[in-house]
This record gives structure tokens, sequence and C-alpha cells, in this order.
């Protein structure tokens, strides 16, 4: 890293950003894993698991690709709640089951044609550090592991599953100055983003 790239305030790195990546567990959710007990038509036993997600992150997420920023996760988990949530605000990179998270990300900014000093992520605890050590802006949420706020250039105020991932995307699009604006256009009764953005139905 060089002393100019050391000395950028969380702003300053905000500004820099184009693509925008989540955790899951303990970002986007409170972290909680819940399973409801199954029996399957061979008879045995399964969970299904379940989570629960803010909406004030979800219309974020919307306001985030109104302001121009690509938006995506990266989780170690598989899930089927995840993918349902997923689709469900049109999320551009849905990564699970990835342990290395560092090479998804990779993935993504090469994909999306920017570096990853333009790309922000949001993270919670140590499987996260790689990718917060690599990116353009690390941010922790307000219930991360020290280790994980240790390296953070911004760490939101509210926790994972309360409106962390909202504070991340208002905090880049103030910086960006594009918060109003975004605002603006998921209001206009006639921007077509705006009615293609997120369905929010949670359908199966």
């Amino acid at each position: 890293m060089s002393n100019l790239t050391a000395r950028l305030t969380a702003e300053d790195r905000a500004r820099r950003i184009k693509v925008l990546i989540f955790d899951v567990d303990g970002v986007l959710t409170d972290g909680q894993l819940y399973f409801l007990p199954q029996t399957g038509p061979d008879g045995k036993q399964y969970g299904l698991e379940f989570k629960g997600f803010t909406a004030h992150d979800g219309l974020g997420i919307t306001l985030a690709r109104l302001g121009g920023l690509r938006v995506g996760i990266i989780t170690k988990r598989e899930s089927a709640t995840v993918a349902i949530r997923a689709r469900d605000l049109k999320l551009e990179f849905v990564y699970q089951g990835q342990a290395h998270k560092l090479a998804a990300a990779q993935e993504i900014a090469f994909k999306a044609g920017v570096t990853l000093g333009e790309l922000a992520y949001v993270g919670d605890d140590v499987v996260d550090l790689p990718v917060m050590r690599a990116c353009g802006l690390a941010v922790a949420t307000a219930n991360a592991r020290a280790q994980v706020k240790a390296i953070a250039h911004y760490i939101t105020p509210n926790p994972g599953g309360q409106g962390a991932g909202r504070d991340a995307i208002d905090f880049i699009l103030t910086a960006q100055g594009r918060l109003n604006t975004a605002i603006a256009a998921l209001l206009d009764a006639e921007n077509p983003a705006a009615l293609a953005a997120d369905i929010d139905t949670g359908r199966m």
C-alpha cells in the first residue's frame, strides 16, 4: 500500500467505489441461523434453514443501484433463503459457498471491469479479512469482531440485520454526492429504473 493510499480518508475511498459487496450472515442478517426440523421422504431428519432480512437494507440496495453502484454478495454458506433474497433484490453478483472470499472478490472485479480499489466490502468476521485488506473501502458492521473493526475504514452505526447494509450504502452515496439523486429517482413514479428495482416478493 502506498503512503498516498494509506492517507486516504474513508470518504476519499468511498468516492472511488463502483462495486459494493456484502457478506450475508452477520451483515445482511443478525447472524442467527434458524432451522426448522423436517422429515424427508426417506424418513431422515434435516433442517430447513431460514433467516431474517431488514427492508431498510433491501431499499438501500435499490438506492445503491439507482446511484450507479453494482451490488452483490459473497457468503461462506449455501442457502436457498439467500438465493431467494438475492433474486428478489436483483443482485448482480451472487457467490455462495465461498470459503476463501478473496478469489470471488477478484473474479467480481474482473467481471465488472474494475480494480479491487474500486470495490467496497462489508464484513463482520475473520473470514472477511482477506477481502477487506485488499479492497478499496473496508466496512465493518457495528457487531463485527474486533479483528475486523481494527482494519476497517468505516464502521457502521447499526449492527448486521438492523440496517448495517443501508449504513454502508448511505455512506458511499453521500460521499459521491449521489444519495439525494438516488432517493429522488426512487420516488419518481415515472422512472422505469425505479419501477424495475427490487420486487421483494419472497416467492419460491
